[in-house]
């Protein structure tokens, strides 16, 4: 199923991807972190809240859950128990639809891919622990809560600024396609002036959706020709 979209699809050569809710099938696990956390304190996790970190990097994401729910914890002790739980919980995280299809087509298709994740890179080797070969398929990877080049976490655009001077032929914006699930990373995808294909959770609005150049309900509706790339092609 795709949206309709006004937006014209502009060609490209590279892709950048974003990670948790893309790639892997980690939002649900996170809601229930967060859950886990926040239930002492009898609260509960709202999906207003939810949106907000969406995309967002760590402490980002902790600093507005400590915020909007009140919290008698700090944001240091919010991240210490946040921690110790994505270790037990995310060590068998699995694939989107159409996640592995994608990936291995543009990379057998000599596509330049790269991963631009808000998580950091301990964070990103438990999630990914059981896809390494897959993973491996990227060329780079931004790791926005622990690299260094990235000042500002989504919205803002510095993950995708960064991710794409880190190709040896450092593309254009406009020449670079960003996948995301988030309105977050949308809006830092149009902040960096690239086109995007977004794939959101089915209850983000519409009005959270417009900036993306293409919304699909999954990765197994993108149609790589629309873009310029090479088209898939049925065994």
């Amino acid at each position: 199923m795709v949206e309709v979209n006004s937006k014209i699809c502009e060609n490209v050569t590279h892709c950048i991807f974003d990670m948790d809710g893309l790639l892997l099938d980690t939002e649900g696990i996170y809601e229930e972190i967060t859950r886990q956390i926040v239930k002492p304190f009898g609260k509960t996790y709202p999906f207003e809240v939810r949106v907000q970190v969406l995309g967002t990097n760590e402490r980002t994401s902790a600093e507005i859950t400590v915020r909007e729910l009140d919290l008698p914890i700090t944001v240091d002790e919010f991240l210490e128990q946040y921690h110790k739980l994505c270790q037990e919980m995310l060590g068998n995280t699995p694939l989107m639809k159409g996640a592995e299809r994608l990936l291995r087509h543009l990379s057998k298709h000599k596509i330049p891919i790269a991963l631009a994740t808000s998580s950091a890179e301990n964070m990103v080797k438990i999630k990914t622990q059981n896809h390494q070969e897959l993973f491996n398929l990227f060329h780079h990877r931004v790791c926005g809560s622990s690299d260094p080049e990235v000042k500002n976490g989504k919205p803002a655009p510095d993950i995708f600024l960064v991710a794409a001077s880190r190709f040896p032929d450092k593309p254009q914006p406009k020449n670079c396609l960003v996948f995301e699930d988030a309105p977050n990373g949308v809006q830092a995808a149009c902040s960096a002036c690239m086109q995007s294909v977004m794939v959101p959770d089915e209850h983000i609005p519409p009005e959270m959706r417009k900036l993306a150049t293409k919304v699909l309900k999954s990765l197994e509706d993108f149609k790589p020709e629309e873009f310029g790339l090479p088209p898939f092609q049925d065994e």
